[in-house]
């Protein structure tokens, strides 16, 4: 089952930060489980999880190498004045069809 996970955020769930980017960071390092993971999409402050600085962009970079797509919004990574190699940056057209070709979209 072709699945998409979005990160609108930079870290999980709402109230305290840490947490919230500890718990993420679990999610990210497991995910690879999920049946036809895809891709990951990100916008809005999401996508500071592709920063050099993230506390979690060794997840990303492991899940990139083993095929699954990041794709983070241009207009969010210009916003935010982000270098977010490896990843390529991408447009709304993209993040559509994306989701649109998706069978299950997981929303963090």
């Amino acid at each position: 089952m072709r699945t998409v996970v979005v990160l609108n955020q930079d870290q999980m769930g709402h109230g305290d930060r840490e947490l919230g980017q500890r718990i993420l960071a679990t999610f990210l390092r497991k995910a690879i489980a999920l049946d036809g993971l895809d891709a990951i999409v990100l916008y809005n402050s999401g996508v500071r999880l592709l920063a050099q600085d993230s506390p979690v962009r060794t997840e990303l970079t492991l899940l990139a190498e083993r095929g699954v797509d990041l794709v983070p919004c241009g207009t969010c990574v210009q916003q935010f004045g982000l270098d977010i190699a490896p990843a390529k940056v991408s447009d709304m057209d993209t993040i559509l069809r994306e989701l649109g070709a998706a069978q299950k979209v997981i929303t963090l």
